[in-house]
């Protein structure tokens, strides 16, 4: 079973967003992963995630309730087959904590180039989740596809 850990800077709104669309293709598509999410600042640890986030993934009947914001840790390094970010500067906070290893920790929009985005825009700031929700609806399928293939 492959494991992954999504990554964002707060974990409250695009990591678990991923997070939490993967598994729900994963289990739709008997592929064999998971997903967990872990935030590189620690801000919210503990909380629940954003409501803009939830209201999401209620409304694609993904079940969230039991979601807890985390920081990133050392052990996540060898707990996780990938670690993917949302972004440069996501990426570059990683890499600090783990060094650069591209076949092991990279940007999610990697994974769908044709998505065209770089990046996945933070809706804390753009207030844009179904932007989010459509950015990573993509990408976390290319990732299923990839792993139900054996190229990741």
């Amino acid at each position: 079973m492959k494991k992954i850990l999504f990554v964002c800077l707060g974990n409250i709104c695009r990591s678990p967003m991923a997070e939490y669309i993967f598994n729900d293709i994963a289990a739709k598509n008997g592929i064999r992963a998971h997903a967990e999410s872990a935030g590189t600042s620690g801000w919210h640890n503990g909380e629940y995630m954003h409501c803009g986030t939830a209201e999401i993934l209620d409304s694609m009947d993904i079940d969230s309730h039991t979601f807890t914001s985390r920081k990133i840790k050392p052990a996540d390094l060898a707990a996780y087959d990938y670690i993917i970010v949302m972004d440069d500067s996501n990426l570059a906070d990683v890499e600090k904590l783990f060094g650069r290893q591209p076949e092991k920790i990279f940007k999610i929009t990697d994974l769908a180039p044709s998505c065209g985005y770089d990046h996945v825009p933070d809706p804390w700031y753009t207030g844009n989740f179904n932007e989010t929700r459509n950015i990573l609806t993509a990408c976390c399928e290319a990732l299923a596809g990839q792993i139900r293939r054996g190229e990741k």
